[in-house]
């Protein structure tokens, strides 16, 4: 686990590197750095982020009849949503708040699947058999889906899309880019969940096809909000010309 290891250090980083060095338009205030909202910010994310990873990661191998204790990026996605939701409801923070982590977290999750796919069968994140010409056989004599690479390409596209959108200062990312993420996130992880061997919960879907169910319906909703509080700011009374 030691090559594993040192993936998740160069996946955060990369993720570093990315929030120091890629422009995010914006006022450079609070919206731009978010933890500047309130001081409880970052210590709640922190917590989220955790208990989420862990939580739904022990979850998800508890239903497929693995014992141990594990760890999820999309728990840890979702942790650090709720935490936040439940800050800014408590607070009355308004708007969103995570567009400065949307390309950070997208680069770290490339960096790190790759960790995941060298780490082997021991990783428990590998795919359902499969006689495609790609499979890999991840030390168990079984040729399976590299379901890491998939996911890291996925956010490679998508990364590379979203900076595109940020150059070009469009509404989309600007004003929903950390939805987007999640929604992206959510999307491409509810595919290729079906190729893995994960223990089902409903019908056919397993713990992270719910997870990723509730991501992509929060994402949607939240982008709707926020663009509804874009339009009415800029069709309020206050803000037309005189």
């Amino acid at each position: 686990m030691i090559l594993h290891s040192l993936f998740d250090f160069l996946a955060l980083l990369t993720a570093v590197l990315v929030f120091r060095y890629l422009p995010v338009p914006g006022d450079g205030g609070a919206a731009a750095q978010p933890w500047q909202r309130h001081p409880l910010y970052l210590t709640a994310a922190s917590l989220g982020v955790t208990l989420g990873a862990y939580l739904f990661g022990t979850l998800n191998l508890w239903l497929s009849g693995i014992e141990g204790f594990g760890r999820s990026i999309e728990g840890a996605i979702a942790g650090g949503v709720i935490s936040i939701e439940l800050l800014k409801a408590a607070t009355g923070m308004r708007g969103s708040t995570g567009l400065r982590f949307a390309a950070p977290l997208a680069a770290a999750i490339v960096v790190g699947r790759i960790g995941c796919f060298l780490a082997g069968i021991d990783d428990q994140t590998y795919g359902s058999a499969t006689d495609l010409p790609w499979a890999v056989d991840f030390g168990d004599g079984i040729p399976r889906h590299p379901v890491q690479l998939y996911e890291s390409l996925s956010m490679a596209v998508f990364l590379a899309g979203f900076i595109l959108l940020l150059g070009r200062r469009h509404p989309l990312a600007l004003r929903t880019g950390f939805y987007l993420f999640v929604g992206a996130y959510a999307g491409q992880r509810f595919l290729w969940e079906f190729l893995k061997p994960y223990g089902a919960v409903f019908g056919p879907f397993n713990c992270f096809h719910l997870l990723s169910a509730a991501l992509i319906a929060y994402a949607i909703i939240f982008a709707r909000q926020e663009f509804k509080r874009a339009w009415t700011t800029q069709t309020s009374p206050a803000s037309m010309p005189v």
